[in-house]
């Protein structure tokens, strides 16, 4: 059947696929889009109730849906254009399955009867998108689309992460009767008391247990639980890269694990017990000569407290009831940090950014050597959500703040990043432009790919020579970040010094729309 002659009988197989996700609550999808969708971006159309984001670079479909997500707990879409479309989202996918985000993978596929001619385009769907999701199903026929629909929708939100459905072209433009409105509510649960008193008695019989927390423990119930065990006398630690985490005066900031597993384990030493909340045991992101893979001691027992699908925030709070930790005390905000004038440098970016941050802002993080420096600093700073590079692939931080912005309107969103890590996915300026969000890019400029130098180090490796500096320079040429964003429609500014970045920091915050500073600090 056709496009046109499935539309003549009622609707397609895209409307029904498209019109269930919106009975579902799914509100946006970023799209890019090939011939295979073309039923569905028709199907759009005709759809209020969710708005298409086009992007240039299914990269930035990708993040962009993971910030939506890890801001409403709900899941957005993409659309993406058969395999090489998924390959291109992939990146930011592995991310966003990292972050444990719900979101729905729309990925076009030939016609069922066509994928046997091994048209140029085809690949081995199945086997590409299995890796980054949480659930697949390829979708056999227009009939499907609806429950295929619903089914996605409840399985991304329960196992919190990407749910993708394969569609071949033949099942959005074939025919298909009228479904009813259904809307998926999945109601999050924590531990049953059995699992909760079994975790009460092994941190009372440990000698020195932890408490490692992650996920939706770091947003506010959860950080006020991990306060009153802190005041109760038990030792709360944080995962190293969590998804969202609240931050900033007036919330409990629990102690942080270090990134290193050598240091971790100096962290850890002497634990006996690690009881994990929403969180995975720690192990170092790579493994390195005569060092650890791990950061827990020898010998540390691991349980987890809630397991897989259940609520994590619900499991510290009654946890923290069953120990009898009933009040929690915030220390003291520490004073908060005086711009200075200078160089421009991590630090006195952290600074001004300290300095100037408003209240309700969101930080979408992709600025890997900046980012301690600023963690450290933006502690007193106004309340605040920061999103960790949570899977370390790197072209998060841009498109996370695309969807960042669109899920939490009238909110400041700062998208730090580094040269590098920028150039992943620069193409998501357009769609900030197109969209005139509010949010501010700090591209932090020292035109190499620093964490490499500092990790070629760690290894213990003799002087880089002239192929290897190569490999890890970004000059010439120098990328001009100011004419990249003037090409995408985004205001921009360059800063070399302390005072000036402050100032246009400040005016950036204070006024809406798009706003670019690349901010010199080559050593």
């Amino acid at each position: 059947m056709s496009a046109i002659e499935g539309q003549a009988n009622g609707q397609t197989g895209a409307d029904a696929l498209i019109s269930a996700l919106a009975d579902c609550g799914v509100s946006h999808i970023f799209a890019n889009p090939g011939t295979s969708e073309l039923d569905l971006v028709l199907a759009l159309d005709r759809e209020p109730r969710i708005k298409a984001v086009p992007v240039l670079f299914e990269g930035v479909a990708s993040g962009a849906a993971d910030g939506f997500g890890r801001m409403t707990a709900r899941p957005a879409a993409t659309l993406l254009h058969l395999g090489p479309g998924y390959l291109n989202a992939a990146a930011n996918l592995h991310n966003a399955r990292r972050a444990r985000t719900p979101l729905i993978n729309l990925v076009g596929d030939h016609a069922v009867a066509h994928r046997r001619h091994d048209a140029p385009l085809t690949s081995d769907l199945n086997s590409i998108v299995a890796p980054q999701s949480v659930w697949v199903r390829d979708v056999a026929a227009a009939r499907e689309m609806a429950d295929a629909a619903r089914e996605a929708v409840h399985t991304a939100i329960l196992r919190r992460g990407p749910a993708t459905l394969i569609i071949p072209a033949d099942a959005a433009w074939g025919g298909c009767a009228t479904s009813g409105e259904v809307t998926v509510q999945v109601a999050p649960v924590g531990p049953n008391e059995q699992a909760i008193s079994l975790a009460v008695d092994k941190l009372r019989a440990a000698r020195q247990p932890a408490i490692f927390v992650g996920g939706r423990c770091l947003q506010e119930r959860g950080l006020e639980a991990c306060a009153r065990l802190v005041q109760a006398g038990w030792r709360v630690i944080a995962e190293t890269f969590p998804a969202r985490q609240a931050r900033g005066a007036g919330r409990f900031a629990p102690e942080r694990l270090t990134y290193f597993a050598e240091m971790g384990q100096t962290q850890l030493a002497g634990t006996d017990l690690l009881v994990c909340v929403g969180a995975k045991a720690p192990v170092g992101y790579f493994a390195y000569p005569d060092k650890p893979s791990k950061h827990i001691p020898e010998g540390c027992q691991i349980h987890h407290l809630v397991a897989f699908g259940e609520c994590e925030a619900e499991g510290i709070v009654m946890l923290a009831d069953a120990v009898g930790a009933s009040t929690s005390v915030l220390p003291a905000t520490p004073a908060a940090p005086s711009q200075n004038d200078g160089a421009l440098n991590r630090e006195s970016i952290a600074t001004a950014i300290a300095c100037h941050m408003p209240a309700d802002c969101i930080v979408s993080d992709d600025g890997v050597t900046l980012s301690g420096a600023v963690i450290a600093a933006t502690a007193s700073a106004p309340p605040h959500d920061w999103l960790c590079l949570t899977g370390g692939a790197l072209g998060q931080g841009l498109p996370l703040a695309v969807g960042a912005a669109l899920a939490s309107p009238g909110r400041r969103v700062l998208a730090l990043t580094g040269d590098g890590a920028m150039m992943y996915t620069a193409q998501a300026l357009w769609t900030i432009a197109r969209l005139n969000l509010d949010v501010v890019v700090v591209v932090a400029v020292n035109r190499s790919y620093e964490i490499l130098r500092f990790e070629f180090a760690r290894m213990g490796k003799s002087e880089l020579g002239p192929a290897g500096r190569d490999l890890l320079s970004l000059d010439s040429p120098n990328i001009d970040y100011c004419s990249l964003a003037t090409a995408m429609g985004v205001d921009s500014v360059r800063c070399s010094d302390s005072r000036e970045f402050g100032e246009r920091l400040r005016w950036a915050f204070e006024n809406r729309g798009p706003f670019l500073i690349e901010a010199l600090c080559v050593p």
